[in-house]
């Protein structure tokens, strides 16, 4: 009877953890991790594939800027592909609804429409983001990058300035 006791509040106790848990992950932030060379050198400035993960960085993403969509040109944004729901991508905004843009392969300039953002890897050689797809939802965001918070030595505050050939014209 003492044992049969002791599971069930112990599985009370971690049913409870694990739904304030999921609830602070899906409302307020989470840690996620950056793979890939397209935000480098923001993120994962030495990647080696030797050492695998255990190099890569884990960011601080809060997602209380979501309640209004409150960006701002600098930014950094995660948000699921357009063309692939599954997959999550990190990325800069470089330009928000209204703001004219123009690609550096392009003699033509648009208006990023209303509802939407236009990001941008920092590597752009390694990045697949807006130039390939156009502007994103503001809608698939699922929130800001604020910090890095893995590797120890990395831990800090996000940059927001935008690299200089991101500018707009």
């Amino acid at each position: 009877m003492g044992t049969r006791n002791f599971l069930w509040n112990s599985a009370k106790k971690f049913f409870t953890i694990g739904l304030i848990g999921l609830t602070v992950s899906d409302r307020y932030f989470s840690i996620v991790p950056v793979r890939g060379y397209s935000m480098s050198p923001t993120f994962n400035p030495q990647i080696s594939s030797s050492t695998g993960s255990l190099t890569d960085d884990r960011v601080l993403v809060e997602k209380f800027c979501l309640e209004k969509y409150k960006f701002s040109c600098g930014d950094v944004v995660v948000f699921c592909s357009p063309s692939n729901h599954r997959e999550m991508h990190i990325k800069r905004i470089t330009a928000l609804p209204g703001d004219w843009i123009s690609t550096p392969h392009s003699y033509d300039a648009i208006v990023v429409p209303k509802g939407h953002c236009w990001v941008e890897g920092d590597n752009s050689v390694f990045s697949l983001d807006s130039r390939s797809f156009g502007p994103i939802p503001l809608g698939l965001v699922h929130g800001r990058v604020t910090h890095i918070v893995w590797p120890p030595q990395r831990v800090g505050k996000v940059d927001k300035r935008i690299p200089q050939e991101h500018l707009p014209f």
